[in-house]
């Protein structure tokens, strides 16, 4: 229904009780988004963060098979959803609620609906950072997400092809238009070592995620190494953060976790001063 002339429409509401929500996105599918967010999750819990994770992949919700989780969210309270924990994380996803192959066949309206239920209705509790997995591409989830929350920033994963850069530069573009700030540009399996010589092989020419952050001037987030082990760690249900640290296989997911936690601080500052001159 049209609004009264003067009513305003209603713009998106923080959640009590989150700091920092983190959407993570892509122009494509296939360049490790979900990997990256869970492992993005479960490194900040390890850092001594309080964490949540929302799967907002509907057509392809991975993260309970990565997080090794099944079973289903118990309702709390009046209408209230208790999200189910790994590693330290609370975590909500359409996996959850939809388990097995039978696919999600859904239209815009059910989408905008299904976000604003895991978002409101959820007990998140106190968060330091929520990380969403967001849908491949630049469609209903992204715009939903929005309109409902005030997004802290948005992470950019692309691999160093250039068919997976030219729609990671949309992506950028649509988080752009809708206001969003950029935490970074991650590249993702930016290089493969041979386990034999130790050399370092560009199977996807590396490098294109780190010049294109510089052609769009937003910050680069770092060189995510394709390791098998980081395949096997998701598909077994122990992402490989949990490795820690010092695990050659989980360094420099744990360095990007780090630049995410540090660009977060940066924006929030930056809105912080926002305020202090608007005042």
């Amino acid at each position: 229904m049209p609004s009264h002339p003067g009513q305003a429409t209603p713009g998106p509401q923080p959640l009590p009780g989150v700091d920092a929500i983190i959407a993570v996105g892509s122009g494509k599918g296939g360049v490790g988004k979900t990997t990256l967010s869970v492992n993005l999750a479960v490194a900040l819990a390890k850092m001594g963060h309080k964490v949540g994770l929302l799967d907002a992949d509907v057509y392809g919700p991975n993260v309970p098979l990565m997080l090794g989780m099944s079973g289903q969210p118990k309702m709390v309270g009046e209408n209230r959803i208790e999200p189910l924990q790994a590693f330290g994380v609370k975590v909500i996803s359409v996996g959850f609620l939809n388990p097995g192959d039978k696919p999600v066949i859904w239209r815009g309206p059910m989408l905008h609906q299904i976000v604003k239920q895991f978002l409101g209705m959820v007990e998140w509790g106190h968060l330091d950072y929520m990380v969403v997995d967001l849908p491949p591409g630049t469609g209903d989830i992204a715009l939903s997400l929005v309109q409902s929350v005030p997004l802290t920033g948005a992470v950019v994963v692309s691999t160093p092809s250039d068919v997976s850069l030219q729609d990671a530069r949309k992506a950028i573009e649509m988080f752009r238009q809708m206001k969003v700030d950029i935490v970074g540009v991650v590249e993702n399996m930016s290089y493969f070592v041979c386990p034999h010589c130790n050399h370092e092989i560009d199977i996807f020419s590396r490098g294109g995620a780190e010049r294109m952050a510089q052609q769009f001037t937003v910050p680069f987030l770092g060189n995510i190494e394709l390791d098998s082990e980081v395949r096997k760690s998701g598909d077994g249900g122990k992402p490989v953060v949990l490795e820690g640290e010092n695990s050659p296989h989980a360094k420099s997911i744990f360095a990007f976790a780090r630049r995410v936690a540090a660009r977060v601080v940066e924006i929030k500052a930056g809105e912080s001063a926002s305020v202090i001159q608007i005042q």
